[in-house]
């Protein structure tokens, strides 16, 4: 999928989905890595030698959650954050999750304590995602 084409979230996207899930779902609101939300922007853009060394959307999908899951840079909700951000993410690319809360809830506590590569998240995020229909 040329990079063009491709919808990404801003930091204050990821940040207000972070607020939404506080408020939904309780927790403390708070920032404490802001420059780690920042560079979410930029990462999944990154090039080496005019190639693209995220090139699909699950493997892009994937930086949202595993970076925000180990990185924390929430106060609180960071495994929240990070899954609900790859979910919109691929949303706003043609597709929706099909994994159930119950699934969700457990493979982000499998990213944690396998500590999961990111092939191996990517590999789950399309095993549970469907392309939308037109």
């Amino acid at each position: 999928m040329p990079e063009n084409k491709i919808v990404y979230l801003t930091k204050e996207q990821i940040l207000l989905i972070h607020s939404l899930l506080i408020d939904e779902i309780g927790g403390s609101h708070g920032v404490r890595d802001r420059n780690a939300v920042l560079s979410l922007e930029e990462l999944l853009k990154q090039k080496a030698f005019g190639k693209e060394l995220y090139p699909t959307i699950f493997i892009k999908a994937t930086l949202y959650a595993r970076t925000i899951i180990m990185n924390h840079p929430f106060i609180d909700g960071n495994k929240r954050t990070g899954m609900t951000a790859a979910a919109t993410f691929l949303e706003y690319n043609g597709y929706y999750m099909t994994a159930q809360e119950g699934e969700i809830q457990k493979f982000t506590l499998e990213i944690i304590h396998n500590k999961c590569s990111l092939e191996t998240i990517a590999e789950w995020f399309k095993k549970h995602s469907k392309k939308l229909k037109k």
